[in-house]
């Protein structure tokens, strides 16, 4: 079984792990059957606790029943912490969205975003072999 790279930016992270969005649902299962490996870095797992900490995301969390803790154990279960890359070549927009971009281009994982920003920059990716998607197809 050929096991692909994947990089997930902080939105979709909550779509699989907090709002069980529907189109979530073949990249959760992938995630659980080990056909995509979710690379990440200590930064991005430290801008997915302070969003959940944002006032708009508690009340979602408690609707759902989770906590950030929870959400964080999903995130350190499923994730495979990597050193951060060097800044590649391209630029984006969105600074904050960079660290996604240098990390996918790095290990010519394919990028899950619904950042505009990201999306935006899907044609430059590809010709650094970086496939960009909203959502697993």
């Amino acid at each position: 079984m050929k096991v692909e790279p994947v990089v997930l930016d902080t939105n979709i992270v909550l779509d699989v792990f907090v709002f069980s969005d529907a189109a979530a649902i073949p990249l959760r299962q992938a995630l659980a059957t080990g056909t995509l490996q979710w690379l990440a870095t200590q930064a991005m797992r430290d801008e997915l606790a302070r969003v959940l900490a944002y006032p708009n995301i508690v009340p979602r969390l408690s609707f759902y029943q989770l906590t950030a803790e929870n959400v964080l154990a999903a995130f350190d279960q499923h994730a495979r912490l990597v050193d951060v890359p060097a800044k590649c070549s391209l630029n984006c927009s969105d600074p904050d969205d960079q660290k996604f971009i240098d990390l996918a281009v790095a290990h010519q994982a394919l990028l899950l975003s619904k950042d505009k920003a990201v999306l935006s920059m899907a044609k430059r990716l590809l010709r650094q072999s970086v496939r960009v998607l909203p959502a697993m197809k």
